[in-house]
Order: C-alpha cells, then sequence, then structure tokens
C-alpha cells in the first residue's frame, strides 16, 4: 500500500454497528457510508453516552438477578434492603450522569438486535 493512503475495513458488522449507534441520536456521529464521523467536539459526548449505556445496561442486568435473588428467597430482609439502596442511588447516579451530558433517556436506549431495546 502506498505511503499516506488509508485503509479502509467495510464489513457488514460496520453496517450494523453504524445503525444500532444511530438509533436515537439526535446529533449523527455516523456518516451514511457506514463510518464513524468522529468530531473532536463530539467525542466526550460520544463516549459519555457509549459508557453510560454499557452502565445502564450493567444496572439493569443486576436488578434482574437482584429480583431473581429475592423471588428465590436466598436473602435475608437486610441483604434485600441494602439491595434496594444500592440499585435505587446507581440508578440516582446514572440520571445524573446523563443529565450532565446533556442526553436524553432515548439517547440511552439502543437496539440489542434480537434481544430488543436496552430499555
Amino acid at each position: 500500500m502506498p505511503r499516506g493512503r488509508n485503509k479502509t475495513v467495510e464489513s457488514p458488522a460496520v453496517a450494523d454497528f453504524t445503525k444500532a449507534m444511530r438509533t436515537g441520536c439526535h446529533s449523527p456521529q455516523v456518516l451514511e457510508a457506514g463510518r464513524l464521523n468522529l468530531n473532536p467536539e463530539d467525542v466526550k459526548n460520544g463516549l459519555g453516552r457509549l459508557v453510560l449505556i454499557l452502565i445502564k445496561l450493567l444496572h439493569e442486568l443486576l436488578e434482574r438477578q437482584a429480583l431473581r435473588r429475592v423471588d428465590s428467597g436466598s436473602l435475608t430482609e437486610h441483604q434485600i434492603e441494602r439491595l434496594g439502596i444500592t440499585l435505587m442511588r446507581q440508578a440516582q447516579e446514572i440520571e445524573r450522569l446523563r443529565k450532565e451530558f446533556g442526553l436524553q433517556e432515548e439517547d440511552l436506549n439502543i437496539d440489542l438486535g434480537p434481544l430488543g431495546k436496552l430499555l
């Protein structure tokens, strides 16, 4: 490959990724050609959105696991209380960060493919 030329890799996975990232995003960071638009001014908000999506996903998984444990009867009343307070504080912090980054609730609701929407 001659020097100075960029190597472009395109695949169906990139198209799926760009479609998922475009869903619910109010300021598109994705170009139609299936490439990310890496605008230096938007990097902080884009990274914040990505991190919050991952945190929200983990929080949802933790809530579901907690409900399974509560339903199974394997937790004491004290453990249930602590778990509830912890999950509530996590949700409040996620909400605070979402507002700090200027994101809407829909911005964190990504399409997980066959699993459906996150929220």
